[in-house]
């Protein structure tokens, strides 16, 4: 059982709250996930946001090499004393067997890369398209098995958008379920990474005169070694859907410059997904093609080896 005092930057209820939020994880739709108000000392999460890095110190370059609205700094421990703590405390036994225990899954590890995490700086107009996300460390081979993060954003209201979206089947807009979390300050929201655990969130739109604040949040991902069988599927890399047309859409509508621009976008993204599939095949193909040369080049080896010997 984890020692609350083992954990100093961990609010001391969360602790004690473990097994109640483990039934909430447990139970909640559209699939596993709890949302954890207060969750770190206040003291530090509040040192968090005032070493939280400058846009312009993250990878903030989208798919075509371009300055996009999404920066991420992975490796934390350059931002500060506060996030080096942080760096300290996830990677502690006592915080892996804490977020083990709030969700029932044990033998949690630590990404020491922080492979698509650290910490998330999103602006003004940005979104994320509903995705699950990939599914094995790409360096470890690990079981990718929780998604945590903490928001850290003292202001932000329901119609700015940028809301957390858990849905059920976003493939199947009839039937899908959503839930929905706003990002507030020192909230927390974990959930499991299944084959569908589809999220994603709406385009941020801050208000007139707003626009030095941004949607920032730490985001810590956890693995496993193994994983039920029922439970996996081929290594694959993160997997988006495309947000579908707007609704007003219909025949007979006339197109204003709102839906001109907005149909835009929804075609930009498609090519931005499309141009990452086509730069993962030509990976694939590379490696393949590489594979080949390689079995070929034994092949010849061997025949000529066979040849001299048949000749002695």
């Amino acid at each position: 059982m984890s020692d609350a005092s083992a954990l100093p930057l961990v609010a001391p209820g969360v602790a004690a709250a473990a097994d109640a939020v483990r039934a909430r994880f447990t139970s909640a739709r559209p699939f596993a996930h709890c949302v954890i108000d207060g969750f770190f000392d206040d003291a530090f999460a509040n040192a968090l946001l005032r070493e939280f890095p400058a846009f312009a110190r993250g990878d903030h370059r989208n798919e075509h090499g371009e300055a996009g609205g999404k920066s991420v700094v992975e490796r934390i421990r350059g931002l500060g004393d506060a996030w080096r703590a942080l760096d300290d405390c996830v990677q502690s036994p006592a915080f892996l067997d804490l977020v083990g225990r709030m969700t029932g899954i044990p033998g949690l590890l630590y990404d020491r890369d922080y492979f698509g995490g650290g910490s998330h700086d999103n602006r003004d107009r940005q979104s994320l398209d509903v995705h699950v996300d990939f599914n094995h460390h790409p360096a470890t081979g690990w079981h990718r098995r929780l998604n945590l993060i903490v928001y850290l954003n003292h202001a932000w209201q329901a119609d700015w958008g940028g809301a957390l979206e858990l849905h059920r089947d976003p493939r199947d807009p009839a039937n899908n379920e959503v839930a929905s979390v706003l990002p507030l300050f020192n909230r927390c929201v974990i959930f499991e990474t299944t084959e569908h655990s589809w999220h994603g969130f709406p385009e941020i739109h801050l208000p007139a005169g707003r626009s030095d604040l941004s949607r920032k949040s730490v985001a810590l991902y956890f693995y496993t070694r193994e994983r039920h069988a029922d439970q996996t599927a081929p290594r694959h890399s993160t997997v988006y859907v495309d947000r579908p047309l707007p609704a007003h859409l219909q025949p007979g509508h006339v197109l204003d410059a709102d839906d001109v621009a907005a149909l835009h976008e929804l075609l930009a993204r498609r090519d931005q997904h499309n141009l990452r599939l086509y730069r993962e095949l030509e990976g694939l193909q590379a490696r393949l093609d590489q594979s080949t040369i390689g079995r070929l080049a034994g092949l010849a080896r061997r025949a000529a080896g066979r040849l001299r010997h048949t000749r002695g």
